[in-house]
């Protein structure tokens, strides 16, 4: 009789003492890329918890909550099973990290670690509040092996080269009215096969202040300089810009012959004013020495500020939220497929356009996508980019694989 009731409570223990594990794999991820998170040896239909934290570049602590139920098998995967409960509502792999806010109550924006360093996340899996297992996802804004150059001189900024040998497809990477050096994606472009100039015009060491005058012949030496460089193949060179970047992208590209695709996030159609403050001119941009026509919105679009995008000698693609708390990057982009579609351009245009993104529309980045209002470091001014939480990072995960996609198609990479 005992001896029954040894074998019987050694035939019970496994299903009373399973462990309860929790795994993200892989372990470490680009900044675009999707982890999958899972949680196994529960009861079947047992609920439990996922927490997720980090500290971000300035300091602040973000973190989400997430409840779910397990399947029949006693497991759960992130990836395939929406939350009954938390910070999130979608199935989403990655829903735990962009559904993150701040802990604090005076911080307004997620800030990334500084100099292109890795984001450590952590996850723990909780037990009527109790932790029985935790699990570690790294976060990497630039692959290992990526060399990077500082410009200086005539130029500012940085060149990004991938870790493989031999010439690359290259991108000149603009940035928008908050100045400096766009480092994030073109160190995002790097990771992914692309040659990538980071390129300040403004707000950086000796450059103008503000975004006011802005020569373009500057982009044109940073073309001709490109084209001079061992690491890149001078035929196979785009530009991208956000923003004001943006509207600049589609500039260029309808002036040089040496850019031969476009990428333009959240742009504008037309040239707006010079930015931001007490400007000493009222005009952004300038051309042989005279300053291009632009619009003042409030006064109506001026005809003659119209970029000229049929000039274009190749593909166009822009990214835009149909939300953008600052200016309307969707109805603006609409309008230059339409002008391209008017002068029969020969080359393919797309435009992604979501509907509950903002003005941070496809961003590629999975970070937490909460805001609140933003200082413009050049103004000063506050804004609210618009869009949702969900929006804005759903916006992000779908577009960063078809912009690269693009570019590879473009540049034949």
């Amino acid at each position: 009789m005992l001896s029954s009731l040894i074998v019987l409570g050694l035939l019970c223990a496994p299903s009373i003492a399973r462990a309860q594990t929790l795994e993200v794999s892989p372990a470490r991820v680009l900044l675009d890329e999707v982890a999958v998170i899972r949680a196994a040896g529960l009861q079947p239909d047992e609920r439990i918890s996922i927490e997720a934290a980090l500290v971000d570049g300035a300091g602040q602590t973000w973190a989400s909550q997430a409840e779910f139920k397990a399947d029949a098998q006693g497991n759960i995967d992130v990836s395939k099973q929406a939350p009954v409960a938390g910070s999130y509502k979608e199935i989403s792999g990655m829903g735990l990290i962009w559904s993150m806010r701040p802990t604090a109550k005076n911080v307004s924006i997620y800030r990334p670690p500084q100099n292109l360093a890795p984001q450590a996340i952590q996850f723990r899996l909780l037990k009527n509040g109790t932790e029985v297992a935790i699990a570690k996802l790294e976060q990497l804004r630039v692959a290992e092996g990526v060399r990077r150059t500082r410009l200086s001189g005539q130029l500012h900024g940085t060149l990004f080269v991938p870790n493989t040998p031999g010439r690359h497809a290259a991108v000149l990477v603009l940035g928008g009215s908050e100045g400096g050096v766009p480092t994030l994606k073109a160190a995002w472009l790097a990771s992914r096969g692309f040659a990538a100039v980071a390129l300040a015009y403004f707000r950086f060491e000796d450059l103008p202040q503000l975004l006011e005058a802005i020569p373009l012949e500057y982009f044109g030496r940073a073309l001709t300089w490109m084209m001079d460089q061992p690491e890149i193949l001078p035929d196979q060179i785009a530009v991208m810009g956000t923003s004001r970047g943006g509207e600049l992208a589609l500039q260029l590209g309808s002036m040089y012959p040496q850019i031969h695709a476009v990428v333009a996030y959240v742009p504008a159609n037309v040239r707006y004013p010079a930015c931001c403050g007490n400007t000493q001119v009222p005009y952004a941009w300038t051309w042989q020495g005279q300053p291009l026509a632009f619009t003042r919105p409030r006064f109506g679009v001026a005809p003659e500020s119209a970029i000229r995008v049929e000039q274009t000698r190749g593909p166009v693609l822009m990214i835009s939220g149909q939300d953008d708390g600052v200016w309307e990057s969707s109805p603006m982009a609409d309008a230059v497929v339409s002008r391209l579609k008017d002068a029969h351009f020969s080359y393919p245009v797309q435009h992604l356009k979501y509907s509950h993104a903002g003005h941070t529309a496809g961003l590629p980045e999975i970070v937490p996508a909460w805001h609140g209002t933003q200082r413009n470091p050049t103004s000063g001014r506050e804004v609210d980019p618009g869009g949702t939480v969900a929006g804005n990072a759903q916006s992000s995960i779908d577009a960063a694989p078809k912009v690269i996609e693009f570019l590879q198609k473009s540049l034949k990479n």
